[in-house]
């Protein structure tokens, strides 16, 4: 139990020995991020997520065959809006392969503005659920997540995809002790899918008991607060930003 715990505190208090410095606890934030805004998508607009793609495929699938609730046009959308995102995010990702540092810092501060540009059109339309609002939130929300993904997949931080889980639930067995492996890495993997549970639970909580765009707000503000916490990573010399 203190080896996981030890992992924990490390991911969210990295050493100045962090490999990758500063950036682990910050795509711990941007994991609940996901949580809250696919719970929004889901839960709001309609059986839809704008983070997981694998199950806006699956979704697509559903609604060919008619089963109700499932949109092929809402699921086509989150997946067009992100992959846009990412290419935005790729093309940010090769400007400043250089530095990690200013890769984060930039695709936060896009994050942030996509977000709560989506929040304000929740709460200024009758019913963000139905109509035009419902595919600009798509778009917006899709954007953001697809920026996300494009900027994590450059930074290369193990373990810490902050949106696909799967793989890292598969780490925890596969390289688990009774499994013949380390058990290492257990600490932060637990972490990471304890984080989206939470953002998921949040969300939900909010949707379903106070307001239906409240995890917008929730996770803009978060996003606010990851880029003024990465306001220096731009300057950064140290190793970990990559630079040769």
């Amino acid at each position: 139990m203190s080896v996981i715990l030890r992992d924990v505190w490390s991911t969210l208090v990295p050493g100045r020995d962090e490999k990758h410095g500063p950036l682990p606890p910050l795509l711990i934030g941007l994991t609940v991020l996901t949580g809250l805004v696919d719970a929004f998508s889901y839960l709001v607009l309609g059986h839809v997520f704008v983070a997981n793609m694998t199950g806006n495929v699956v979704f697509m699938a559903f609604a060919v065959l008619g089963a109700p609730g499932f949109s092929v046009a809402a699921s086509a959308t989150a997946l067009g809006a992100f992959v846009v995102g990412a290419l935005a995010g790729g093309r940010l990702a090769h400007q400043v392969r250089r530095h990690r540092g200013k890769l984060l810092y930039a695709a936060l501060g896009v994050e942030a503005v996509l977000v709560l540009v989506a929040y304000a059109i929740a709460q200024l339309v009758d019913s963000p659920s139905s109509g035009g609002a419902r595919y600009v939130l798509i778009v917006l929300l899709g954007l953001a997540l697809g920026v996300q993904n494009a900027a994590v997949r450059a930074l290369a931080v193990p373990d810490l995809t902050t949106t696909v889980l799967t793989l890292t639930i598969t780490g925890m067995a596969a390289d688990s002790r009774p499994a013949g492996g380390s058990g290492g890495k257990i600490g932060r993997r637990s972490l990471s899918a304890v984080s989206m549970f939470l953002g998921a639970l949040i969300g939900a909580a909010t949707v379903l008991h106070a307001d239906d765009a409240l995890p917008l707000l929730i996770g803009g503000l978060l996003l606010v607060l990851s880029f003024l916490a990465a306001f220096s990573l731009p300057h950064a010399r140290e190793a970990w930003v990559g630079e040769d």
